[in-house]
């Protein structure tokens, strides 16, 4: 027997259901690593096409399933031979050569645009185990040498150029476009234009090792002027330490060997192996997006950085005692 009343509570709960699923649905479309909230036009892109894709595929989903409700309800004296094949050459042949051609077009045809030359500025990105390391190469201004974080000007198409040297990385801001893979003996090319001022997050999206999940970084998005500004600013040799502890720290840093391996402008640390640290402390973040830039957080990684990232080729400095450790934290931080 039918109720009325039954029916209305079965059509509550469906609909409870489907917005349980769809609020955490909807709620992944914005954040620092959504595809779908696009910062830039090469994103905005590859968001129009999957809009057309979801269409194409909930029309095809909409039409088959008609199909199968139809056929359940017909039986096999109701349709001859004929009309079997034309369902089989319309809708199971050239139906789906028409709409994946079509899809496939499109994908290859704005792929291309993404390559389009750039308007001068070129970053080059190398993707190590497990950090970035960051070089800008712009028309009438110095190279600069950075890590583990990209500034680039509004409405400017920049060219990437990214490697490796180890394993496959592969290179993906969500917000501003696509991912590229770096590979090791090959340079690939991306070109990005941003639409948008902000900050960003950027991903190794190819598992790589032990660390992998922790080799993030930050995108930086500034106006024209502030980032040629920018761009200056880190063309210049790190400035002096201004107080006790954190010249104290600078002492220890190079007594420690630390130079060895890092670079800081204007000191005799010249290492090419790690990360430029002359402007350390002007980044967001140390260890490719996995610590803020605190004295208690450099100190923690100075002394045991495989505990922080496993399998980080940096050796630990754990003979340090607590108050030295800090010192060189202290010190690093006013690197701005």
């Amino acid at each position: 027997m039918f109720r009325p009343g039954r029916a209305r509570r079965t059509t509550s709960g469906a609909a409870l259901a489907v917005a349980a699923v769809a609020v955490p649905l909807l709620s992944a479309c914005t954040g620092p690593l959504s595809t779908l909230d696009a910062a830039g036009s090469g994103a905005q892109r590859i968001a129009g096409l999957f809009i057309v894709m979801a269409t194409v595929a909930t029309a095809v989903w909409l039409f088959v399933a008609g199909a199968a409700v139809y056929a359940a309800r017909k039986t096999p004296q109701d349709n001859g031979v004929r009309a079997g094949h034309k369902l089989i050459v319309f809708g199971g042949i050239l139906l789906p050569l028409l709409l994946l051609g079509a899809l496939s077009y499109s994908g290859l045809r704005q792929a291309n645009e993404l390559l389009e030359p750039g308007d001068g500025l070129v970053i080059s990105v190398t993707g190590e185990r497990w950090w970035w390391r960051v070089r800008y190469a712009a028309p009438s201004a110095p190279a600069v040498v950075s890590a583990n974080e990209i500034r680039m000007p509004l409405g400017e198409r920049v060219e990437f150029r990214l490697a490796s040297t180890d394993v496959i990385h592969s290179f993906w801001i969500p917000s501003l476009g696509g991912k590229t893979d770096m590979i090791p003996g090959r340079l690939n090319r991306l070109v990005l234009e941003a639409t948008r001022e902000g900050r960003f997050r950027g991903a190794c999206a190819e598992f790589c090792g032990l660390s992998h999940a922790l080799m993030e970084f930050d995108v930086v998005v500034m106006s024209p002027g502030g980032f040629r500004e920018w761009l200056e600013h880190q063309a210049s040799d790190a400035r002096a330490p201004s107080d006790r502890v954190a010249t104290r720290g600078q002492q220890l840093f190079m007594q420690n060997g630390c130079g060895a391996c890092h670079r800081i402008g204007g000191t005799s640390a010249e290492g090419r192996i790690g990360p430029d640290l002359t402007h350390v402390g002007g980044r967001h973040s140390i260890a490719a997006g996995t610590l803020p830039v605190e004295p208690d957080a450099i100190a923690a990684w100075i002394s045991h950085p495989s505990a922080v990232k496993p399998g980080a080729l940096m050796p630990p400095f754990s003979m340090l005692g607590a108050d030295d450790l800090r010192a060189i934290g202290a010190y690093l931080e006013g690197l701005e």
